[in-house]
């Protein structure tokens, strides 16, 4: 039985997909509470290795770790679901990968998780972009409400609009 498709993720995943094509860009995604719900709306599209280089499911601190260099001291002072969390893991993609722009991903679905300086709903998404021998990326906080499948589609959406290349 086929998986069932919003025409949302599917939209934004071909506006995305034909911009970076066009640009000659390849991306890579990192993501945590997504689960790689982001990469599987990327990789729905036929000719989606046009520009849909590799992606990561890093949901534990181990994994980031391991798999995109996130250093565990910059998990210990800011923990997982932050700007600087983000920010290593879209960089890490870059510095893992052949592609040339990335998106992070880190955030408490939940239902349980949050706290009240993090509550459910909170979400960072990083993009980056890989410029010559330097990396520039940008991170921001989204606070989304819902279930847990809204929370994770929501930045899902947010990723995908926020891609400066789309």
């Amino acid at each position: 039985m086929p998986a069932p498709r919003d025409a949302v993720l599917s939209k934004l995943a071909r506006r995305v997909g034909r911009g970076l094509r066009e640009a000659g860009l390849m991306l890579a995604t990192a993501e945590s509470c997504t689960g790689g719900l982001l990469a599987k709306c990327l990789t729905d599209l036929a000719g989606s290795s046009d520009y849909f280089e590799r992606g990561w499911v890093t949901y534990s601190n181990a994994a980031k770790q391991a798999e995109l260099g996130v250093k565990a001291g910059l998990i210990a002072k800011h923990g997982a679901v932050s700007e600087a969390v983000a920010l290593a893991m879209a960089k890490g993609a870059l510095r893992a990968s052949q592609a040339r722009v990335s998106i992070a991903i880190t955030g408490i679905a939940g239902p349980a998780g949050g706290t009240p300086d993090k509550p459910v709903g909170t979400v960072w998404i990083a993009w980056g972009l890989q410029r010559r021998s330097r990396i520039e990326a940008f991170a921001l906080r989204y606070r989304f409400r819902g279930g847990r499948d809204g929370v994770r589609r929501q930045a899902a959406v947010a990723a995908l609009e926020g891609l400066p290349a789309s």
